[in-house]
């Protein structure tokens, strides 16, 4: 199932991020116009993955029965573009990340646990 291998990559993303932004030191020059340029090429694809990972979770969550509400996908999905850029520019507190990287999980989790139970029936 698309959305399965989606959201596992995207869980895969944001441990990656998760150690990025914990090993870096910051913040950094948001006029750096070579990092900017960097950051547009590197994301490009996470936020590819993350629109996609979007349109199949508000279909998964409209039309089976889930735990997870269609505001949670919405949130997720603005939580997980956050977390990305977060771990380039450095740009806010790590307890503030921290926070978004566990909420993030959290729906995910639900979210792959959900796909297994409707595999199950």
């Amino acid at each position: 199932m698309e959305l399965q291998r989606e959201t596992e990559q995207l869980k895969q993303i944001i441990e990656e991020r998760h150690k990025l932004f914990i090993s870096s030191e910051g913040p950094v020059d948001k006029t750096d116009r070579e990092l900017f340029e960097r950051v547009k090429e590197e994301t490009k694809p996470m936020f590819d993955l993350n629109n996609s990972w979007l349109e199949n979770a508000e279909v998964f969550v409209k039309n089976r029965h889930t735990s997870v509400h269609p505001n949670q996908v919405k949130s997720t999905h603005e939580n997980i573009e956050m977390i990305i850029l977060h771990s380039y520019y450095l740009d806010v507190h790590r307890k503030r990340f921290k926070e978004l990287y566990q909420s993030v999980h959290y729906v995910l989790d639900m979210i792959l646990d959900d796909i297994n139970k409707n595999q199950e029936v």
